[in-house]
């Protein structure tokens, strides 16, 4: 009885950012309410139709489905912060981020929570496949690898991925600061300040016009590293 209890998908939460998702955010949120599973989307200030959309699927998964929304688009950071923070107050045993646009699939969702349900990991990450990246994505999401690995101190196959999971114990204790997608390299950073176990199991990516024009490009990289940079500052 307890290990159907501990597998149980009610209570996992799993949280959605979103910002002009439109053509996406009904599939996704209706695909994984499907599943059993707990949705926190969390409507960062789009300007399309994301959060009507949203509000639809609500109605036919009203128990699953949970919806909160900035006035103003506050970065990924930020919205991520706010669905863990929603998901802790809703007594969420694990927690996992997976991104609005479609790159991820539902069905990874079970093999990124499994090493935290089996008590092997505090955190776990959803590693793609840097081999089916487009090349200037593959090239770089390896330069921030790199980057994490020197200034975190942490070797991860995938830094910037966005679907990873945390126990509730372990998400109470990140702190999250940056607003932006340099939030996927302060997850690492606060994994490591807080000596979590991490684990990393590798997920399918699919690549379609939208998730490709998103994350870790030359110019986010920059931000990104600056970010660093300013952390070794930090008192």
């Amino acid at each position: 009885m307890m290990d159907v209890m501990s597998n149980s998908k009610n209570d996992i939460f799993i949280v959605v950012p979103a910002y002009n998702e439109e053509k996406t955010v009904s599939h996704i949120i209706e695909g994984i309410a499907g599943e059993g599973y707990n949705v926190i989307l969390v409507n960062d200030g789009s300007k399309d139709n994301t959060l009507n959309l949203a509000i639809e699927s609500k109605r036919k998964y009203p128990n699953q489905i949970f919806i909160v929304s900035h006035v103003i688009n506050r970065g990924l950071g930020a919205a991520l912060k706010t669905g863990m923070v929603v998901a802790l107050n809703k007594n969420a045993d694990y927690i996992l981020t997976f991104d609005a646009d479609g790159q991820h699939e539902i069905s990874d969702i079970p093999k990124v929570v499994k090493p935290l349900q089996d008590g092997e990991a505090d955190a776990c990450i959803g590693a793609r496949p840097f081999k089916d990246m487009p090349l200037s994505k593959n090239f770089a999401n390896s330069v921030m690898n790199f980057l994490t690995l020197v200034f975190y101190g942490r070797k991860v196959k995938d830094s910037q991925g966005g679907l990873r999971a945390f126990t509730a114990d372990a998400a109470s204790k990140i702190d999250i600061v940056s607003s932006g997608y340099a939030v996927s390299s302060e997850f690492i950073k606060e994994i490591s300040d807080n000596n979590l176990r991490l684990a990393e199991v590798e997920i399918t990516t699919i690549y379609t016009p939208e998730t490709q024009s998103k994350g870790t490009d030359a110019i986010v990289g920059l931000k990104i590293l600056f970010k660093m940079i300013l952390d070794l500052f930090r008192l």
